[in-house]
C-alpha cells in the first residue's frame, strides 16, 4: 500500500476504529507510524503515568478525545493510599499549552481538582464530553465551571464520584442556550437539586436520550420531567417515595411514564417505597437494560415480579437479596441476557444471598451468557463445570465467594476443577476474577487455556510460586494481574521479568515478595517503575532487604520515575 497517497491511507485508516488495532497499524512501517499518528483523534492511557501528557500531544497532533486512567483497579476496594497520585491538571496544562483541540476526556479513578475543570472550561469551550468514573478531589463548583463555559456540551456523566460538596447550584449554571444535552448523569450526588432548573434544562433539550437523577429528585419532579422529555431512552430514577395517601401524584406519574415507548434502560432507585413498582410495568417489556445495583429497598419478591415483565433483557445488575428463588426466575424470563452482575446487599433478616443454585439456573436458561459478576455464599466444582458446558462464550468470568478460602460446599475439596472447566470451555476468556479454595492446580490449567486472557484477579489462592509461574508462561497476552494475600514470592516474581515488558501492570500485595526482591527486578528492568507502598511507614528502604513489601505496584513507563509520588510511596 506505499504506493497509495498519504491522504487515501488516513481515509483508509479512518475506518480502523479499535487502540490496538490502530498500534498495530502504527508498527508496520514509518511512513504509516507517521500517517496513523497525526491521523489519529481518540487516545487510550491505561495508566496516567505511563507516558508524559507532553509526548501524547507531540505524538497525536490531531487529538480530539482522551480517556485516562489513574489509580490502580484496588483503590476500588479501599487498599491504594488517598495521596497516591493520579492528577488531571498536568495533563489539562499540557493539553491547553500545546493547542490540543480537546472534544471528548473520560477519566477513571483520577484526582480532578476544581481548579483542573476550570481550566478544562476555558481552555476547551468547544468541550462536547465530559465522562468521570470513581473520581475525586472536585466540588461541583467544578462542574458548574463546565456547565457554566462548555456551551456545546453533550454529555455529562459522574459516576461514583466523591464530591465534597453538597451545593444544588450547579444545575443553574447551563446557560439558557444549552440545548445540546444528550446525556446527562449526576446519581452520585449527594447534595441538593434545584428541581425547576432541572426542568427548564430537560425541556430544552430535544435530544436528550440519557437521563440519571440523583435522590434529590423527588417524585414529582421526576413526573413533570418525563412528561417534556419522553424520548428518553435510558433513565435512572433517583428518589421514588412518597406519601401512600396522595393518589393524585402516584396516578399521575402512572399515567406519564406509559407514554415513555422508548426507554430500553432502566437504573436507579436510589430510595424506593415498597410495594410502588407497579407504574414501570409498563415500560419493562421494551427493556434491554436493568441496573439495581444500589436498590437496597425492592426486596426479592418485588424484583421478582418486575423482572417477569422484562424479556428483552440483555444486561441485568442486581443485589444478592433477589436470592436463588430471584435468579432462577431471570433465567426463566430473560432468555437473551448476555451480562449478569449480583453485588452483595447490606444484610437483613431473611437474606440468605444467593449459591451455586441460583448461578446453575441462569447458565440453563440463559445460553447466551457472556459476562458475569457473581458474589455469593458458596460455590461446587459440580456447578462450575455445568455452568462451562451451558455457557461456552464466557468473556469476563468473576466470582466472589464471600468467604474467600471456602471450599467446595459439598466435597469440601478445592474449587480447582470447576474453574478449570471454565477456562478450558470458554475460548474467547479475557477477563477473570478467582476466589474459592484454589491450588496451584488451577493456575496451571488458566496458563494451558486462557489463550486471550488480558487480565487476572486472585485472592488468597495458589500454595506455591509454581502457581505464578504457570500464568506468567502460559498466558501470552496477559495485560493486568493483580494478586493479594497469596504465597507467591520472588522467585515467582523474577522467573521470566521480560514478561512486564508485553504487560500494562502488576499489583501484589500481602504476599511473600521482599524489598531485595523488588530492587532486583528494578535494576534488571529500567523501563519499569517498580513503586512500594507503605503507608504504615514500618518499612526501611535502606537496609532490609528481606524484609516483606507489603503492597507492590509494577507498570510500564516511558518517562521514568514520577515526580508527584507521596511519602507512602517509593519508587525504586
Amino acid at each position: 500500500m506505499n504506493y497509495f497517497p498519504d491522504e487515501v491511507l488516513e481515509h483508509v485508516f479512518g475506518f480502523v476504529t479499535s487502540h490496538k488495532d490502530r498500534n498495530s497499524v502504527s508498527q508496520v512501517c514509518k511512513s504509516w507510524y507517521k500517517i496513523e499518528s497525526y491521523s489519529r483523534q481518540k487516545v487510550f492511557i491505561g495508566n496516567c503515568y505511563a507516558i508524559s501528557p507532553e509526548r501524547v500531544t507531540q505524538r497525536f497532533p490531531g487529538l480530539k478525545s482522551i480517556t485516562l486512567k489513574g489509580k490502580p483497579h484496588f483503590a476500588d476496594f479501599n487498599l491504594v493510599p488517598q495521596d497516591w497520585g493520579g492528577f488531571l491538571y498536568p495533563w489539562i496544562e499540557a493539553f491547553a499549552k500545546n493547542g490540543v483541540r480537546l472534544e471528548e476526556l473520560r477519566l477513571k479513578r483520577m484526582v480532578v481538582s476544581d481548579e483542573s475543570l476550570e481550566k478544562l472550561s476555558m481552555s476547551f469551550s468547544n468541550l462536547k464530553s465530559l465522562v468521570l468514573i470513581s473520581c475525586e478531589g472536585f466540588t461541583t463548583d467544578g462542574i458548574a465551571a463546565i456547565a457554566s463555559n462548555c456551551r456545546f456540551l453533550r454529555e455529562l456523566d459522574l459516576q461514583e464520584n466523591e464530591v465534597e460538596d453538597q451545593r444544588g447550584h450547579w444545575i443553574s449554571c447551563f446557560p439558557e442556550g444549552c440545548t445540546s444535552l444528550v446525556s446527562f448523569n449526576f446519581s452520585c450526588l449527594k447534595g441538593n437539586i434545584n428541581s425547576a432548573a432541572l426542568l427548564r434544562l430537560v425541556a430544552r433539550s430535544p435530544n436528550l436520550r440519557c437521563l440519571r437523577l440523583n435522590r434529590a429528585v423527588p417524585i414529582d419532579a421526576l413526573e413533570r420531567i418525563l412528561a417534556c422529555a419522553p424520548q428518553l431512552v435510558d433513565l435512572g430514577v433517583g428518589s421514588y417515595v412518597h406519601d401512600h395517601q396522595d393518589f393524585q401524584t402516584y396516578n399521575k406519574f402512572k399515567a406519564t411514564i406509559k407514554k415513555c415507548k422508548s426507554i430500553t434502560s432502566l437504573s436507579g432507585f436510589l430510595e424506593v417505597a415498597p410495594n410502588c413498582l407497579s407504574p414501570f410495568y409498563s415500560i419493562c417489556p421494551n427493556l434491554t437494560s436493568l441496573n439495581l445495583s444500589y436498590a437496597s429497598g425492592i426486596r426479592g419478591f418485588q424484583l421478582m415480579k418486575l423482572i417477569r415483565h422484562c424479556r428483552k433483557l440483555q444486561r441485568l445488575w442486581i443485589l444478592d437479596s433477589i436470592g436463588d428463588q430471584g435468579l432462577e426466575v431471570v433465567a426463566s424470563a430473560c432468555k437473551d441476557l448476555e451480562e449478569l452482575r449480583v453485588f452483595p446487599s447490606e444484610p437483613y433478616v431473611g437474606n440468605t444471598g444467593v449459591t451455586e443454585q441460583g448461578l446453575v439456573a441462569i447458565s440453563v436458561g440463559c445460553p447466551k451468557l457472556q459476562s458475569i459478576l457473581y458474589f455469593c455464599q458458596q460455590m461446587t466444582n459440580a456447578a462450575l463445570i455445568t455452568v462451562a458446558n451451558n455457557c461456552q462464550n464466557f468473556t469476563r468470568f468473576r466470582l466472589c465467594i464471600l468467604d474467600p478460602t471456602k471450599p467446595d460446599a459439598v466435597t469440601m475439596q478445592p474449587l480447582d476443577e470447576g474453574f478449570g472447566e471454565i477456562v478450558r470451555s470458554s475460548k474467547g476468556l479475557r477477563r477473570l476474577s478467582l476466589s474459592g479454595l484454589l491450588t496451584d492446580q488451577v493456575f496451571l490449567y488458566i496458563g494451558m487455556y486462557a489463550e486471550q486472557l488480558e487480565m487476572l484477579s486472585i485472592a488468597f489462592a495458589g500454595e506455591s510460586d509454581k502457581g505464578m509461574q504457570y500464568v506468567l508462561n502460559g498466558c501470552k497476552k496477559l495485560q493486568k494481574l493483580e494478586i493479594m494475600d497469596s504465597p507467591f514470592g520472588n522467585a515467582a516474581l523474577l522467573m521470566d521479568v521480560g514478561k512486564y515488558e508485553t504487560m500494562r501492570s502488576l499489583w501484589m500485595s500481602s504476599c511473600e515478595v521482599t524489598l531485595g526482591g523488588c530492587e532486583t527486578l528494578a535494576k534488571k528492568m529500567p523501563r519499569l517503575n517498580v513503586e512500594i507502598i507503605n503507608e504504615n511507614d514500618q518499612m526501611d528502604c535502606s537496609t532490609d532487604d528481606g524484609q516483606k513489601v507489603e503492597k507492590m505496584y509494577l507498570y510500564r513507563t516511558l518517562t521514568g520515575r514520577r515526580k508527584d509520588a507521596p511519602d507512602c510511596v517509593w519508587t525504586l
